[in-house]
């Protein structure tokens, strides 16, 4: 009866210690990190839960959100996306650019403005995307080399055409509604960047093409045998990495009110360090 009544206790205690590393595993250590954090930094400053403090955070925290998430599409997929940081920056300039462009051509339009330059940095990020998609899906190039490649190529086209220099024209109501914009105390920037959370979490997890890039990350000559279409996978992969990247200059364009070619540098490196620490594996 002793033995068994041990034996019982035993087990439980497994179970309780395998229940605790999967919860580490699965990011706990990560969430543990990040509460004791927030309470040091609260006891040593105050003010650091100051509500305006909060929002700033909070869509700085965003800024890193979305491009982190096109990051994490494409290294699940067993790749790297070294030029979402300058497809920030172009997407930020091509706004200005746009949006200034609109505005002076049809006064009184915000929206109509708003809406183009939205449609114009969609379109460069599904371009870079499809770029870097196609050399590395269709020519089997490296995906560090090519997106490398690529960063250099549209840096050197940036600061060509802005000569490093804010590109202004960006309108009042964009800043104001969206860089500056609540809804119930909480930043519209942040509110846009969980809803992409949300359908990034559904997309990856919940559909046949999230599992489809799980299986290539994984072995992407055992997915093409199975009946997965990998380059169609990669091409998709790649282009919502472009377009996450462009939107996130389109969100910055509204926080800083200009059009900045060299905002975005470190980018690349936070964004595949914020995808290892949310426990994407570097090979995918």
């Amino acid at each position: 009866m002793t033995q068994t009544a041990a034996s019982t206790i035993k087990s439980a205690s497994g179970q309780r210690r395998s229940r605790l590393d999967r919860v580490l595993t699965n990011g706990g250590i990560v969430l543990a990190l990040l509460v004791l954090a927030v309470i040091c930094t609260a006891l040593a400053e105050p003010r650091f839960l100051n509500r305006m403090n909060l929002i700033n955070l909070g869509r700085n925290f965003a800024f890193l959100l979305i491009p982190a998430l096109a990051q994490t599409f494409v290294m699940t997929a067993g790749g790297f996306d070294l030029s979402v940081g300058v497809v920030t920056a172009l997407g930020s300039v091509v706004t200005a650019m746009v949006m200034g462009a609109v505005a002076a051509s049809v006064p009184g339009m915000d929206w109509l403005a708003i809406l183009v330059a939205l449609g114009a940095v969609i379109g460069l990020g599904l371009a870079v995307g499809l770029t870097n998609a196609v050399l590395v899906a269709h020519f089997a190039l490296s995906p560090f080399m090519v997106t490398l490649a690529v960063m250099s190529i549209l840096t050197g086209i940036a600061l060509y055409f802005t000569q490093g220099i804010p590109v202004y024209g960006v309108l009042d109501s964009f800043v104001d509604g969206v860089g500056r914009g609540q809804i119930a105390g909480v930043p519209v920037i942040l509110l846009i960047a969980l809803a992409i959370l949300a359908a990034c979490v559904i997309l990856q997890r919940l559909t046949v093409f999230g599992r489809h890039v799980y299986a290539v990350g994984s072995d992407q000559r055992a997915a093409r045998l199975s009946g997965v279409r990998t380059r169609r996978v990669l091409i998709v992969t790649y282009a919502i990495a472009g377009v996450l990247a462009a939107l996130t200059g389109f969100l910055m364009t509204a926080r800083i009110g200009s059009g900045q070619a060299t905002i975005g540098g470190t980018m690349a490196l936070e964004t595949i360090a914020a995808a290892v620490i949310g426990g994407v594996s570097l090979r995918g």
